[in-house]
């Protein structure tokens, strides 16, 4: 897994805490419109990081970010292990 490249790669770091916010959101039953102090954002992280099936649903969000479904099993294609910097479209 070419995970350097996408460490560098700003969509992956918004899908990683975008899935990390919204599973712990829907765990407390809120929305992002109820967070209406830092005091409310730390209390929500604190539950989530806390419960176990929550800390589970934020493993599988990750999960998907990292996981190339473009290729079989595990790892990222030859093609995609040679890459120095993001490709560009």
């Amino acid at each position: 897994m070419n995970l350097r490249i996408r460490l560098k790669n700003p969509v992956f770091w918004v899908q990683v805490f975008t899935g990390i916010f919204a599973a712990a959101l829907a765990y407390v039953g809120l929305t992002a419109a109820d967070l209406t102090s830092w005091r409310a954002v730390f209390d929500v992280a604190r539950q989530a990081l806390t419960n176990p099936y929550c800390l589970f649903l934020i493993a599988s969000n990750v999960w998907a970010a990292l996981n190339d479904p473009t290729t079989s099993g595990l790892t990222d294609s030859d093609r995609a292990k040679q890459y120095v910097k993001p490709l560009e479209p």
